[in-house]
């Protein structure tokens, strides 16, 4: 806020860098994490070292060092280093690097541009010859996976290198140093085991979601008068954690992968807990009832015949009431698919069924089952012959139902699982019953 004639309102404002900037690496020995990456002789190690001239794709979730590894590859020898955002820069920004650095041959431009994902076809294309000729040595970092955002050819020329998020110890080893080192806190404020922890758990392996929470912290212990920072004072500093999630991008499908296969795998908590992931982040609840509704008929099907009325439920209630009250009703599909006995006949079976239609499996319709109800259909044959089920005491009776090349083929197999263990018993004797035998 800036001041006013008076001099009111005014605010003070702070030149210091965020304690995330102060207590990024200099040199690669500080870095901590993707050890996968920098032990020697790996593909970073060697082009941090100057051993290396090939593109990379640095392709990993917030908090993993992309930034700073990039940084650092620029500080390389006589390479020269720019920066570049997706999301502020486009065409003209990268041909003017482009152009600067074919002036500039003496030194190798190390082009960093971040979010990579964010830049167009166009955008991108842009940077193919420059990456070819190696004009710029391009370190593009993205949160989403390269093989869905970043054009082919771009990547056909990159060295993905894929990032982790950090280890409990390895985000314990950067608090630490966080709160000693005199480009940090300098000792100003100490941390207890248990505050660590909540830190830690907070931090999901995001060194900078971890350090952001520490500064916040320490800024709230230090302002009341006090030097340690404990379990309420990391409570008052972060209300919630930030939800790594993001509707449009890897996560997205990432979290209703294991959603689905935790309920197809029968453990209702893990399903629970990406279902809570999904609604924190504010996933569209429709989606999620969409998914619930397919998988009830994929994988448990008739071993359950009201699993799919569980879903629709739940999928009807997300409609009429919506959020926050329908997140019950999707909790509920959720344990209820999840508890269910599981069988894939039903999608085996249709799978199968349409597979051999697509193969030519089709053959003529057989004439007793044809539509009789026009004039000159009895003449053709059409409906001569059939038998009205109702009529047998049973109401079922031998006929042949299929076409001639089908007859005996079995889509529909059903589990021994829940509901579907009487039903194998039954469509055993239905099938004898239809087929004759």
């Amino acid at each position: 806020m800036s001041r006013t004639a008076e001099g009111l309102f005014e605010l003070p404002v702070s030149n210091t860098p965020p304690l995330a900037v102060r207590m990024r690496p200099r040199t690669l020995d500080e870095v901590v994490g993707q050890a996968h990456l920098l032990r020697p002789g790996a593909p970073l190690r060697r082009l941090a070292e100057g051993g290396a001239a090939a593109s990379v794709l640095l392709y990993g979730p917030p908090g993993t060092g992309k930034t700073t590894l990039a940084r650092l590859l620029g500080t390389v020898g006589p390479r020269y280093f720019v920066a570049l955002s997706a999301l502020s820069s486009g065409v003209k920004e990268l041909r003017d690097v482009i152009n600067d650095a074919r002036r500039r041959r003496d030194r190798q431009t190390v082009l960093f541009v971040d979010e990579v994902h964010r830049f167009s076809k166009t955008q991108q294309d842009a940077l193919l010859g420059a990456v070819e000729d190696r004009l710029v040595l391009l370190v593009a970092a993205t949160t989403e996976n390269p093989a869905f955002s970043v054009v082919t050819p771009l990547l056909s020329r990159s060295l993905v290198l894929q990032l982790r998020p950090l280890t409990e110890d390895e985000v314990r080893e950067l608090l630490r140093r966080a709160v000693t080192d005199p480009r940090g806190l300098d000792g100003s404020v100490s941390l207890p085991a248990e505050a660590e922890d909540a830190l830690v758990r907070l931090a999901a392996g995001d060194a900078r979601r971890a350090l952001t929470a520490l500064e916040a912290s320490a800024d709230g212990v230090v302002a009341t008068g006090g030097s340690v920072i404990d379990v309420p004072a990391v409570e008052r500093a972060v209300t919630e954690a930030t939800v790594r999630y993001d509707r449009q991008g890897d996560q997205h499908y990432d979290v209703i992968s294991a959603f689905i296969k935790s309920i197809r795998g029968s453990d209702p908590d893990a399903a629970l807990h990406y279902l809570a992931r999904m609604l924190v982040a504010g996933e569209d609840p429709r989606f999620i009832a969409r998914r619930l509704v397919v998988h009830a008929s994929e994988d448990v099907g008739l071993a359950d015949p009201t699993a799919l009325q569980a879903s629709v439920a739940a999928a009807q209630t997300v409609e009429l009431i919506g959020m926050p009250e329908a997140r019950l009703a999707l909790a509920q599909a959720t344990v209820h698919l999840a508890t269910a006995p599981k069988s894939n006949s039903m999608i085996v079976a249709i799978d199968e069924a349409m597979a051999d239609v697509r193969a030519g499996a089709v053959g003529a319709v057989p004439a007793h089952l044809r539509h009789g109800r026009y004039s000159g259909a009895k003449e053709l044959g059409n409906s001569v012959g059939y038998r009205y089920p109702h009529r047998a005491p049973d109401g079922v009776l031998e006929q042949q139902y299929p076409p001639d090349a089908l007859v005996g083929k079995d889509y529909y197999r059903p589990s021994r699982h829940g509901g579907e263990r009487a039903l194998d018993e039954r469509l055993a004797k239905l099938r004898r019953a239809v087929r004759g035998g």
